[in-house]
């Protein structure tokens, strides 16, 4: 059995040191095509060191050779070698039949760099040297699509379309479809996301996104229905197609799709907020408390839940719940000046009338623009008898709402009392 052959059948077998060292061997007496297999070898097997030493031995006695150039630029890009590889690139002479290739390996490495205008400029000179070439037109459209030029990709996908419909891996007509979705071109994008017939998840996905901008319920929720049967764990879609059903008025599948999700995504913040609304749509109060609370648990800042949580209590009249509420995930971080008002007139409802204006004076240091809460704070002062303190705050909401002439009278007489 010739070397060669036999340390590939070691390295078949596992027998990874001992078919290094056998190459090894064979390259010091090896000919120039065995070295190239051996190099080829190499490459296959992530041995790039030992592959670019044998390559660099070659391109010395071959310097004009544009193939063996490719291959250590190959090399030299799976090191994370990119400088090297970009001026090996450019030796490379317009008159070799792998310049082509040369500038589309520079286009990628220019554009790893972020340098588009160059990148650019050698995807266009590939363009001129090859202008049927699919392969070019290919890269045109992804590097264009990549910087957000949607509308001068488009035509060089639809070059690549008319050939094949797909391409190193990349579906054209999804490309196609989410380059006119960017440029809102809806009824472009639909109809190539139909005609792709896929069913990918990620590409069902962006076609029932793209249907539920144009308010097409009608397209998305089978879209996102088909999603689920193939791919149940799917996260993403659940929210997206309860929120769609909820347009619909089909609330008793939206708040059962939002109940299969918290199956398969049970620390989802958003899917206990919505589950909470549709248990509320539903009347099931009991249900919404729980989600809600859930909710509250995973994020204790979650202001969202917080706020509905506390119109719910407040419904209720559980104040005492919502000063427990408030106080626990404010000690736990929480901080939002909402909530020392929430827990201010919480205080007030159940008549701790201290604790009630400590919490409104320290809600007062941030909504001093807030007509409601000025208002509200004043009446407050107003019934403890910090008749002083609630003008300040009454004037204040006046020049905020200045036409409220049952608060301009209030202001007077409170001042006549003043005066008094």
């Amino acid at each position: 059995m010739d070397m060669i052959e036999k340390a590939n059948q070691m390295m078949n077998e596992g027998k990874a040191d001992d078919a290094m060292a056998l190459l090894r061997e064979k390259a010091q007496t090896a000919s120039d095509d065995e070295k190239y297999t051996i190099i080829d070898m190499y490459y296959g097997w992530g041995f790039f060191e030992e592959g670019i030493a044998l390559l660099e031995e070659l391109i010395a006695k071959y310097p004009d050779e544009g193939e063996l150039m490719i291959l250590l630029t190959e090399m030299y890009i799976e090191l994370q070698k990119d400088e090297e590889a970009i001026q090996l690139l450019n030796d490379i002479k317009k008159e070799d039949p792998f310049y082509l290739e040369a500038l589309l390996l520079l286009a990628d490495l220019y554009q790893a760099q972020g340098l588009f205008e160059v990148t650019e400029q050698k995807l266009l000179e590939a363009k001129s040297l090859a202008p049927d070439e699919m392969v070019i037109d290919f890269a045109l459209g992804e590097f264009l699509f990549s910087i957000g030029q949607a509308s001068r990709a488009i035509p060089f996908y639809e070059k690549v379309i008319g050939q094949t419909e797909e391409l190193n891996g990349i579906e054209i007509g999804e490309r196609l479809a989410e380059s006119h979705a960017t440029l809102g071109h809806y009824d472009e994008a639909l109809a190539y996301f139909k005609a792709l017939e896929s069913e990918n998840p990620d590409i069902l996905f962006k076609y029932g996104f793209t249907a539920a901008q144009q308010h097409r319920n009608d397209i998305a929720i089978p879209v996102w229905q088909k999603l689920l049967e193939i791919d149940p764990y799917y996260h993403t879609v659940y929210h997206e197609l309860a929120n769609a059903l909820k347009e619909e008025g089909r609330i008793d599948e939206a708040y059962e799709v939002i109940q299969d999700g918290l199956k398969q995504d049970e620390f989802n913040k958003e899917l206990y907020m919505m589950a909470a609304h549709l248990a509320i749509q539903l009347q099931k109060r009991t249900e919404a408390y729980t989600y809600l609370k859930e909710a509250v648990v995973l994020d204790h800042d979650y202001k969202a839940a917080v706020m509905m949580l506390i119109e719910l209590y407040k419904e209720d009249e559980q104040y005492e719940a919502i000063i427990e509420l408030v106080t626990t995930i404010q000690d736990m971080g929480a901080d939002d000046p909402l909530y020392s008002w929430e827990l201010a007139q919480s205080y007030e409802a159940v008549e701790k009338y201290e604790a009630a204006l400590h919490h409104y004076e320290l809600a007062s240091i941030h909504l001093t623009h807030d007509a409601d809460f000025l208002k509200e704070f004043g009446y407050f002062l107003s019934e403890e008898g910090q008749f002083k303190e609630a003008l300040k705050y009454l004037t204040k909401y006046l020049t905020l709402e200045p036409l409220d002439e049952d608060i301009q009278a209030f202001v007077e007489r409170l001042n006549d009392s003043n005066n008094d």
